[in-house]
């Protein structure tokens, strides 16, 4: 399967024909190592989840607390590394390998020195920051612990994500699918050890995590540097100098992407602390809803990625219609997957918080939410594919605008007032409207094709 992969990717790159059939089998065998590696890290929110939820409402609630706050952060090293492996997509597209790994080289000293900073960032504000979120004094102290560790861990997992985005542009998925699968076997052990034999609760799931994080970093800069075909960097000496133009094309790219992240993770932490004065029942119920609906939108997550690698090699190689037909493939093949994984979350919604949490209240909150969530999940595998479809052709400033703006008028403000009437059910309510509302702005920008007006300038 892996030697078909490389031939149908080439037939990309050298201009000869594919057929509806291998342009769907190639998405197919693109997307499901993806999906893979989404699965495998949803399944790592699971157990740290899981082996914290029981012990306790407290404690669940103490990681909901500052989980926004590490998915902002991580959004600004996941900007920063897009900005660099969209342009190895689109050099490998036109089978430029020697500037691929010249943009690898110069992406190693951007986004590791820009990932310190952020996890200084972090440290920095660690004490304070259960605080201005609202959380109350039983979940402040372990809050606080949580997200001091898991920002000195933060490097290390900026650097695992630019080596799997890096391999991903490069055409190779399975080898960050295996490395993910790893890294979450890796984080149950190490869970178990930290939150179980050592006794160290809450304190244990963020060692446990960012260990597993290390290895798996390291394991994977090692094969991207030393093993990848592709962009290994023994096959020639270069400079690790950021030249300017690399370095501007990145900033085109990623900064709208950092803003987006800013803006949208800004909504995200927003929602937390309306979420937070509902009490340690809701905060809970809506962390582990969160993670539980994870499972449901992982598939589309996977396909954005497979997406973002087709799109970025077929308009690297000057094929604008065959990118524009990849972009359909792979938006109906998510909204059709998501579509039945949704009627499964309203199913068996109780079941996916019971493994979550043993309280009663917690278990009962988050299941009526994620049925309210089961009928926005195609608008938000729409959003999500097409997000990264354009993220491959280098359309990143609209889509970041739509994002925002879908974000805080049809989300955020509404849940203001929405929230303190019904509780954490409006507030899901306002999350799903949006999601759904979402989807539709970007099958609109797909169907008029806006998102390839920068083709001219790859």
């Amino acid at each position: 399967m892996a030697g078909t992969k490389d031939i149908l990717l080439g037939n990309i790159r050298s201009g000869a024909a594919l057929t509806v059939g291998q342009q769907v089998k190639l998405a197919l065998m693109l997307s499901y190592p993806a999906i893979l590696a989404q699965l495998s890290s949803v399944m790592m929110q699971y157990i740290d989840t899981s082996m914290v939820g029981h012990l306790g409402p407290a404690a669940g609630a103490s990681i909901g607390l500052v989980s926004t706050c590490l998915w902002l952060m991580g959004g600004f090293g996941m900007a920063a590394s897009t900005g660099f492996s969209v342009q190895v997509a689109h050099r490998i597209g036109a089978n430029d390998f020697h500037g691929a790994r010249e943009v690898l080289r110069q992406a190693l000293v951007c986004v590791l020195g820009f990932s310190a900073f952020i996890g200084l960032m972090g440290v920095a504000v660690s004490h304070h920051l259960p605080y201005w979120l609202g959380g109350g004094e039983d979940i402040a102290a372990d809050a606080s612990r949580y997200f001091l560790l898991i920002s000195l861990f933060m490097p290390f997992m900026i650097l695992d994500w630019m080596c799997a985005a890096m391999l991903q542009a490069s055409g190779n998925m399975k080898v960050p699918s295996y490395l993910s699968i790893g890294m979450c076997v890796l984080d149950v052990i190490f869970n178990y050890l930290f939150i179980y034999v050592l006794d160290m609760g809450v304190v244990g799931a963020a060692l446990g995590s960012g260990v597993a994080e290390v290895i798996t970093g390291i394991t994977m800069f090692s094969f991207l540097a030393f093993g990848s075909k592709e962009m290994k960097l023994t096959q020639e000496k270069g400079s690790f100098r950021p030249t300017r133009k690399v370095v501007d094309k990145a900033l085109n790219i990623g900064g709208p992407m950092a803003l987006q992240n800013l803006l949208m993770r800004g909504g995200y932490i927003a929602a937390t602390v309306i979420v937070a004065p509902l009490g340690t029942i809701a905060i809970a119920a809506n962390s582990f809803a969160i993670t539980a609906e994870s499972l449901c939108y992982m598939p589309g997550a996977g396909i954005a990625d497979a997406a973002t690698t087709l799109v970025g090699q077929s308009l690297g190689a000057r094929r604008r219609q065959l990118a524009t037909r990849f972009a359909w493939i792979t938006t109906f093949m998510a909204m059709g997957i998501m579509g039945l994984l949704a009627i499964l979350m309203y199913i068996f919604a109780p079941q996916m918080m019971r493994l979550l949490s043993p309280d009663a209240e917690v278990i009962g909150l988050g299941a009526k939410v994620l049925r309210i969530e089961a009928f926005a999940e195609m608008g938000y595998a729409a959003a999500m594919v097409i997000y990264g479809c354009c993220v491959g052709a280098g359309d990143t400033k609209w889509p970041s605008v739509m994002n925002f703006g879908s974000m805080w008028v049809v989300r955020i403000i509404p849940a203001i007032f929405i929230t303190r009437i019904y509780g954490l059910v409006g507030f899901w309510v306002c999350m799903a409207v949006e999601l759904s509302f979402r989807g539709l702005l970007f099958l609109i920008r797909l169907y008029r094709g806006t998102w390839l007006k920068n083709v001219q300038d790859l």
